[in-house]
């Protein structure tokens, strides 16, 4: 007995196996947080391109499937595949855009075939960029954190006040709700203690649903309607075409997505105590992002890739095993195949989803502040690295089409907050350490 209890405590967090209704519920919560992201993205990819709503219904089930079947492999790593971290996978919001592109300057078939092409690139690009790894310290993270906060905000914040100049736009009910969403959250995480506080953000989500449903703003009357299963299909546009120049921008992309999973997995890493070097745990992240995007494109979607928005609820519960993001895994697998629960997820009122985001999203923040809290910003190089990385970052966030004037490849890039804040703060840090005396060369010279 005295044995258990003095080896117990040098488990590492990441690794412990929690009891089956623990991850059940804890797991429910990172899927009710994730939900939004792949109804979100069908939703978009189907109204654009015109799906039927049998077509779109199927295309849900899919990519809950593979965000699913990633963060499974995502969380047990297994043959080097997957980071063995409690990560989520979800459909970027830059693929989709980009996917769409595809699809609609050339057809759905081949904007497949991009997706299939990038996910096998991550493969053939890794070898480099492992090299590159070295030029993310802290302060090029915590700067990648906070742009991360301010970008999925102001998205999710949209989700929220509807787009400008439409019908109902910033709705006071709507608003209302987000807000108090927000608020009950805030209290559930102050009031209770245990379980429940880790647990706060679904409770929130669930208070914020009910409280949409008695203002009417909650329709589940389709849910029912339907058949019970749902079985996705492969290649449902039917056989993919490869077009290495309609495909450039995703493989482009491909690059910026490696820098995120490398700030998100060092983040996470250092959140969950897990021991060893972050940086070398990076190449498992991205193939398993290789491998969940190639599933994705086999089945119809745009790249499945790492998310940063679990980061916000790892940190804010505090439950840091990896087990807990693969049952969230088993769950979505199973919401998948049950046609009913697909739909019934889909119908979670807009303002509640987005508030729980806001807030969730806001803790990635917070995170970076942390991790920039380790850098001494009085050095001058750090002040003009953080300060250059949220100028190129900011400014296409909080100022959208900024560079609507230039040449469209160019756009893809500096239009895209999130890469160029990172590979600014990359390029500038590596500027001013470059040639920078070394801290033993500082020891020796003072002697």
């Amino acid at each position: 007995m005295t044995k258990v209890l003095d080896q117990h405590p040098r488990l590492d967090p990441v690794d412990e196996k929690l009891p089956l209704k623990d991850l059940v519920l804890y797991g429910f919560q990172h899927v009710l947080v994730m939900a939004a992201s792949p109804i979100t993205a069908v939703f978009l990819v189907a109204q654009t391109l015109g799906f039927e709503p049998a077509l779109t219904v199927s295309i849900i089930s899919a990519t809950f499937l593979v965000c699913g079947l990633g963060s499974i492999l995502q969380s047990f790593g297994p043959a080097g595949l997957g980071a063995r971290l409690p990560f989520i996978m979800v459909p970027g919001g830059a693929p989709i855009a980009i996917f769409l592109a595809i699809a609609t300057q050339t057809d759905v078939q081949t904007a497949v075939g991009a997706v299939l092409m990038t996910g096998l690139f991550y493969f053939l690009a890794l070898p480099v960029f492992r090299r590159l790894l070295r030029f993310f310290p802290p302060i090029v993270v915590g700067t990648m954190l906070l742009l991360v906060a301010v970008n999925l905000v102001k998205i999710y914040g949209g989700a929220i006040t509807g787009r400008p100049g439409s019908e109902g736009f910033a709705d006071p009910v709507n608003v209302g709700l987000a807000l108090a969403t927000i608020a009950l959250t805030v209290i559930f995480s102050r009031v209770f203690t245990g379980t429940l506080q880790r647990i706060s953000v679904m409770l929130g989500l669930i208070a914020g649903t009910l409280l949409a449903a008695a203002l009417g703003r909650l329709d589940a009357s389709g849910v029912m309607q339907g058949p019970l299963l749902a079985v996705p299909q492969l290649f449902p546009f039917g056989m993919p075409k490869f077009d290495i120049l309609a495909s450039l921008p995703l493989i482009i992309f491909s690059i910026i997505s490696m820098a995120e999973a490398t700030g998100q997995t060092i983040a996470t890493a250092e959140i969950v105590d897990r021991k060893g070097d972050a940086h070398a745990i990076v190449p498992r992240t991205i193939r398993g992002d290789a491998v969940a995007s190639v599933l994705g494109g086999v089945f119809g979607t745009s790249l499945i890739i790492t998310s940063g928005e679990n980061v916000g609820i790892v940190r804010a519960t505090g439950v840091r095993s990896r087990y807990v993001t693969a049952a969230a895994g088993v769950i979505l697998v199973i919401i998948a195949l049950i046609a009913p629960v697909s739909r019934l997820a889909s119908v979670l009122p807009g303002a509640v989803v987005g508030g729980t985001a806001v807030i969730v999203f806001s803790i990635i923040g917070v995170i970076g502040i942390h991790v920039l809290s380790r850098v001494d910003l009085r050095d001058h190089g750090a002040m003009f690295t953080l300060a250059s990385g949220l100028a190129m970052g900011l400014m296409p966030i909080l100022v959208p089409g900024v560079y609507s004037q230039f040449p469209q490849w160019s756009q893809m890039i500096l239009g895209n907050g999130l890469a160029m804040g990172t590979i600014t703060a990359a390029l500038v840090n590596a500027m001013f350490q470059f040639n920078a005396p070394k801290p033993h060369d500082t020891v020796e010279t003072a002697q």
